[in-house]
């Protein structure tokens, strides 16, 4: 028996953020991140509306991009004291995601955050507050999954908490937020939308369900992700319905090792000032991916169907995986993201030397690569890496190797 779950209501399209008006409740928290809501009158309009529907607002603010623990325990505390029956979360994917892990602890304040990330192995939710996402970016697509992703910094992990219980409630995909998108997050989010949906198609619990979601999801990317990039408003706006179709797709039918290696990467190298943006790294880390997953069979038919419907070409599944894993590094040169973590800089364009030193990659490649075989993500993967080729598959992502193993 397999499960599908997604939010009870989607409101999208233009003025959808209005929805927070009919909203039923007594109090709710605003969690939100930077400044970029309240510097374009979002939040203000959200507060706006729940005080409309006849709630008393509070908010939770200055949550940083790639959450921590601390933030989230804070959160969590902000809430006991304020008792909300609505926890809405507006912004990126990092407020919304903080926000869920919050929500876990808000209602059971005795779980730590290693009974979090048990995978589906949360208790019911919704005995104290309903949840309402609501985006401004197109690519995590959290405002309609069952993940969150917390970072312990006193580790350097990126650790995924995965469970059904918290699929928001009510998610607002509105278009108008994300045109106050800077570029070069146009250009992470919309990489990470595309790798959302093609390790949703080839993922081992993919099914009739999800593949529909996935394959539009990938034609519209497609068709709209680089001119969303270069500036056309309305292409920003199909961008955000595929970033939640991928969403949709992913949610259900789990992820894999691009993610796992995300995960694992993302904050490895902080205390050398070296983070590196998840959407850069998915997509620096997903055409080699390809080709080492395409060398089992369903995956490489299903990679010849995404080809498919891109229209690539080829006439056989191994030309239509070469034509997919060219096409991609050609949509990083459009998206100015480098094609390896040697040439990845602070600012995630190409550089001639990136801020990744060899030596402290080198030395902590064991350990990364043995917390990316233990993630989440990983299990659902078509192709079950062993130390020794997820050890190769990063250092391929390294220096832009060939994956020939």
């Amino acid at each position: 028996m397999a499960r599908f779950t997604l939010p009870r209501d989607v409101y999208h399209g233009k003025g959808a953020l209005e929805a927070l008006k009919t909203f039923e409740g007594k109090k709710a928290i605003v969690c939100v991140g930077g400044g970029s809501m309240k510097k374009f009158g979002f939040l203000d309009k959200v507060v706006s509306y729940l005080k409309e529907a006849g709630m008393e607002v509070e908010l939770f603010e200055g949550i940083e991009p790639d959450p921590s623990v601390d933030t989230v325990m804070k959160g969590a505390e902000a809430m006991q004291k304020f008792g909300p029956d609505w926890i809405v979360a507006i912004g990126g994917g990092s407020p919304i995601d903080a926000a869920k892990a919050m929500w876990i602890k808000y209602e059971y304040p005795d779980t730590t955050f290693e009974d979090m990330c048990k995978v589906f192995g949360l208790p019911k939710l919704r005995t104290k507050a309903k949840f309402c996402a609501i985006s401004s970016t197109s690519g995590t697509a959290t405002e309609v999954t069952a993940f969150s992703i917390i970072t312990d910094y006193n580790k350097g992990i990126k650790y995924p908490i995965a469970d059904f219980e918290i699929t928001p409630d009510v998610a607002i995909v509105d278009p108008e937020l994300a045109h106050t998108m800077p570029q070069k997050l146009v250009a992470h989010t919309g990489m990470d939308a595309i790798t959302h949906a093609i390790e949703a198609y080839v993922s081992t619990a993919n099914c009739d369900y999800t593949d529909p979601l996935a394959l539009h999801a990938i034609e519209m990317i497609q068709a709209d992700l680089v001119g969303s990039y270069n500036g056309d408003m309305d292409k920003r706006d199909a961008m955000h319905n595929a970033q939640c179709l991928a969403g949709m797709a992913f949610s259900n039918a789990l992820l894999g090792i691009v993610h796992s290696m995300a995960h694992k990467t993302g904050a490895a190298f902080a205390d050398h000032g070296a983070h590196i943006i998840h959407g850069a790294a998915n997509a620096m880390y997903l055409p080699k991916v390809i080709a080492f997953n395409a060398k089992d069979p369903v995956a490489l038919k299903r990679y010849g169907k995404i080809a498919d419907v891109m229209h690539l070409g080829g006439s056989s599944d191994e030309e239509k995986v070469k034509l997919l894993i060219e096409y991609l590094r050609k949509m990083n040169d459009d998206l100015n993201i480098p094609h390896c973590i040697k040439n990845y800089g602070a600012d995630s364009y190409p550089t001639e030397q990136g801020f990744v030193p060899e030596n402290v990659f080198l030395e902590r490649l064991h350990d990364i690569a043995a917390n990316a075989i233990l993630d989440a993500c990983t299990g659902s993967n078509p192709r079950q890496p062993s130390q020794e080729e997820m050890e190769k598959l990063l250092k391929c992502c390294y220096y832009d190797t060939e994956v020939d193993f």
